[in-house]
């Protein structure tokens, strides 16, 4: 049973790491206008995000096993607040570009160590439900950033990073404050004591090929991959392809991510308990990849609000999906598999956008055909160990 007054806070945590990537992405034409950038840059500005997430996430992971989860979440949200204050005092790209790569480093403290704080705090019956409400925090903060961001940035294009830093700074000291330790503090000495040498970054993403995590951590990848890719140009291809105004964006996005959480706290559960978790990833991933092409078919706002609503709703329930099972089997392991699924992330992170950017110059079409193929493949892949399973047993 997890704690009524840490797992509030933990979802308001993880709610405010995925705002912080989201919440640049309605502003990004006014502001590639004011700095004189072109569509790569919108990309790019998405990609460096994850590029410093996938580089700290791994070490991340192993420091809140040793030391705690805790200051790792602390940290994290010190960090968000320090990039959102250096995003607001940006008066061109390369100070955004830093401010983007701070937010990074933040959210791989952040992440990896709340989900680890939920697994501590939650039974094995519990913790589906626990994964499934971080889960919707996490998504709806990713994809409510651009929604926020376009309201408020009616007050002032910098507006959205003031109001992100300040409650950054209110989370780290309600934190600080409330939050206490989930990890034993006899299991953080032992570890602490050994003093257990971690490979880098790199060498672990080679070994968690051969792991029995592999999978799990590839589709975690696609599923960001998609997400990511929709996302990085869907301001300007609305407004491109459609002709929809900052306000419409901002209004379409918001009451999507909303119906999306709302969907996805009903019926996470409710479908896990009752077809499996690795179905419903199946399922999710073909889903999102019909939702993605039918975003081309028509430009009639409603349309596009049903096709977006029904897109979040599927990749709202595939993230708390995947992490139960990567959380069934991790063991005493949970801050780093933590760790190496945001890291798999990270790597959605950087390359969903850069190539979104790259393909939408050539064709604005393009990045939503592009990200179809990933996540029907990964469906596919996910879909044949159970049918080799299925005719082995046969």
């Amino acid at each position: 049973m997890f704690s009524k007054s840490a797992f509030p806070l933990l979802l308001l945590n993880m709610f405010l790491a995925n705002l912080g990537m989201g919440i640049v992405i309605p502003i990004m034409p006014d502001l590639l206008r004011e700095y004189g950038a072109g569509g790569q840059a919108a990309g790019y500005l998405v990609s460096c995000f994850g590029l410093t997430q996938f580089l700290f996430s791994p070490i991340a992971g192993n420091l809140s096993d040793r030391f705690g989860r805790k200051p790792m979440i602390v940290i994290g949200l010190i960090l968000f607040a320090i990039s959102n204050l250096a995003a607001a005092a940006a008066e061109g790209l390369p100070l955004l570009f830093v401010s983007r790569l701070i937010g990074g480093m933040g959210s791989a403290a952040l992440v990896p160590s709340i989900i680890a704080y939920a697994a501590d705090i939650t039974t094995d019956e519990k913790r589906n439900k626990a994964m499934s409400w971080i889960g919707a925090s996490m998504s709806s903060g990713f994809i409510i950033g651009p929604g926020i961001g376009g309201l408020l940035a009616e007050w002032g294009i910098k507006a959205p990073f003031y109001a992100s830093a300040c409650i950054g700074l209110l989370a780290m000291a309600g934190s600080l404050r409330i939050l206490p330790e989930s990890l034993p503090e006899e299991l953080r000495r032992k570890r602490m004591e050994a003093k257990e040498k971690r490979d880098h970054v790199f060498r672990q993403i080679a070994l968690s090929v051969r792991s029995r995590y592999f999978l799990m951590l590839l589709i975690v990848f696609a599923m960001t991959f998609g997400l990511t890719h929709f996302e990085a140009v869907f301001p300007l291809y609305v407004v491109q392809g459609y002709g929809f105004t900052t306000r419409e964006i901002a209004v379409l996005i918001t009451l999507c991510s909303l119906i999306g959480t709302f969907n996805q706290i009903v019926l996470t559960e409710r479908l896990s308990r009752r077809f499996g978790e690795r179905r419903i990833i199946a399922a999710m991933l073909l889903l999102s990849a019909v939702s993605l092409v039918c975003l081309l078919f028509s430009g009639q706002f409603l349309y596009v609000m049903a096709v977006t609503s029904l897109f979040f709703t599927f990749n709202n329930i595939l993230r708390p999906t995947i992490n139960t099972l990567l959380s069934k089997d991790a063991g005493e392991e949970q801050g780093f598999v933590a760790g190496m699924s945001n890291a798999y992330t990270s790597i959605g992170t950087i390359f969903g956008p850069a190539l979104a950017g790259l393909l939408f110059d050539i064709r604005i079409e393009l990045p939503y055909v592009f990200g179809a193929l990933v996540l029907l493949a990964s469906s596919l892949v996910l879909l044949r160990p159970a049918r080799r399973k299925k005719i082995e047993l046969s």
